[in-house]
Parts: structure tokens; sequence; C-alpha cells
């Protein structure tokens, strides 16, 4: 039976001595090479779009950031809507919500992001984060980004769990998934009521969908990933274009009948 995150706090000592094996042992990798910004051609209405988040986003362990999440979610955009996508990574190493809200987000230029995707929780978890820590940051992060892009849709994923990270043992990733299910229920209602939309954990990465570390997504990793979030986007009718194009179209009828 499942036990609530606040009683894990008496598994510290496991925490700390898996944890400290697990850092002994882990292959220390580089952020990909290549741009962080980018644009795909297409028809229509353009999706800008921001990837912004930890060591995910920064393409950590990969050997192109065209393999990265944010181009694989630009191209995955691109291809299955037919529009012109702009994109831009902001993605940083061991990065916290709390460090995205303050040092992240006060750096990001001014555009007009149509949608943003935000990448954030994994060193929240691990990180032994309390549900209280983890509230604020992440919530203050969502107003930072609703703040400074008004008219952006903002999309966060829930943690998969960490029992599915082939670099963290047994007993570790039993320590934190108790803590991984709060991070995704708080993480939820923060979404709900804050102005974001929370998209299901992704199904089904096994171990070849991660880097030599265990602990980063590789290519075909991160391929699965943005194809799972642009589909529930697709599906649940989140992209929020197909008003604009209502627009634009009768402003065209508008136009031709003068």
């Amino acid at each position: 039976m499942a036990f609530p995150s606040w009683l894990t706090w008496a598994l510290l000592p496991i925490y700390i001595v898996e944890g400290l094996r697990a850092r002994a042992n882990s292959l220390r990798l580089s952020p990909a090479p290549g741009p962080q910004i980018g644009e795909i051609a297409g028809m229509g209405q353009e999706i800008n779009l921001l990837v912004v988040g930890d060591s995910s986003v920064a393409g950590i362990g990969l050997d192109h950031t065209s393999n990265g999440l944010t181009c694989q979610m630009a191209h995955k955009l691109a291809q299955t809507t037919g529009r012109p996508v702009k994109w831009r990574a902001a993605g940083n190493n061991s990065a916290t919500s709390g460090q995205l809200r303050d040092v992240v987000v006060p750096n990001l230029p001014y555009t007009d992001y149509t949608h943003i995707y935000i990448s954030i929780g994994f060193n929240d978890l691990k990180n032994f984060r309390s549900g209280t820590a983890w509230k604020k940051g992440f919530g203050e992060l969502i107003y930072a980004l609703r703040t400074k892009y008004p008219h952006a849709r903002l999309y966060w994923s829930n943690l998969m769990s960490p029992l599915s990270v082939p670099a963290l043992s047994w007993a570790l990733g039993a320590v934190l998934e108790p803590r991984r299910r709060m991070i995704n229920s708080v993480g939820t209602q923060l979404c709900h009521e804050r102005g974001a939309t929370a998209i299901s954990v992704t199904p089904g990465i096994t171990a070849e969908g991660f880097c030599p570390d265990g602990v980063h997504a590789a290519p075909i990793g991160n391929q699965q990933w943005a194809d799972h979030v642009v589909k529930e986007i697709l599906d649940r009718n989140l992209l929020g274009l197909e008003d604009q194009d209502e627009v634009e179209n009768k402003q065209h009828q508008m136009d031709s009948a003068l």
C-alpha cells in the first residue's frame, strides 16, 4: 500500500546512503552542442515555442541539440500541424523550480511566445525538497512565466517514476516514489489553479531511452517524450490556435465580400 510522502523523512538515512552511492557511480556528461534556437517552415499561424527547464532541456549527454527535447517537440508540432514553428531552448543543468523562477525567467527575452513547455521537478525530487518548497517554487514559476508572457499557453508534464530511472537503485527509487506522487499531485493542482496545463506521465520509456549515465534522456527517449506531449496537447484540443484561424478566415471572407 502506498504511504504518504512525509513518512519518507523516516527513510532519510537510506536516501543519503543510496544517493551518495548513485552520485559516486554517476557519469558526468556535458550539455549538447548546437543551436538553442531555430525555425521550421510551414503554413498558417506560427507556433512560437519556448521550452524552459532543467538538464533535459540543456540536452545533457546528447551529441547535438537536434536530438534534444525542444527540437524534437518543435519538429513534432510542425509535422502534425503543418504550421511554421519557431523554437527556443532555455535549459540549465541541475535547475530546480526556484532557480528557474529567480534566475532563468528574469533573463529570458520579452518575446511573443505562443506556447511554453516547462520541464522541471526531477531536481526538486532528488534534492528531497518538501511539499511546501515545491509548491512555492513551482507555483511562483508559473506566475512568473504567466506575467512575462501573458498570451502564451503553459504546459508541464507529471514526473515519471524514479523506479524507472536506470541510475537509481531500487531502494532509492522506492524512497523517492511517494515524493514523486506528491510533486505530481501538487504540480497538477497548481497548473489547474494558475493557468497552466498538466500533461500525463510519458509512458513506455525503457532503459534504451536514457543516456549512458542512466539519468538523462537519450535521443529516442526525447522523441518518445515529445511525441507524447504533442499528441496529448492535440488530442485534448489544447493547442489554442484554432480560434485564431477562424478569426482570420472570417476576416478574409469579409475582405473578399467588400
